[in-house]
């Protein structure tokens, strides 16, 4: 079992930053990927960013994202940060942190709770 929590949410203005944090506990060393989704109102949840946690880091951006938004390990303290820059309203969202863990040939998948980001115009 794998427990992830959000912070970082809040209200921002247009072509502001912001930085989501997700801290992971638990069984931390069966985690192999994490990321970040997020989901607006009536649209389905997409990812945002990833980052593999055994294969040297290599990140994924969604397109809409890249040039604007970091991932980031922090593999002591078992966080992963995304640093949103040049934020848009576009980018209001529920963003939800996701570990993936693979154990026994098979693979978890692990939600927070979500923190919400409202930028406004």
């Amino acid at each position: 079992q794998v427990q992830l929590v959000e912070s970082g949410g809040g209200l921002v203005q247009a072509g502001g930053s912001r930085r989501l944090s997700c801290a992971a506990s638990g069984n931390t060393f069966m985690i192999t990927t994490m990321g970040w989704y997020r989901q607006a109102p009536e649209k389905q949840r997409e990812l945002v960013a990833r980052i593999s946690l055994t294969s040297g880091g290599s990140t994924n951006y969604a397109d809409s994202v890249k040039g604007r938004f970091s991932i980031s390990r922090d593999d002591a303290k078992n966080t992963v940060d995304l640093q949103m820059n040049s934020l848009e309203p576009e980018d209001t969202a529920v963003y939800f942190c996701h570990a993936v863990t693979y154990y026994m040939f098979t693979e978890y998948d692990y939600w927070g709770q979500g923190t919400q980001v409202t930028v406004s115009s």
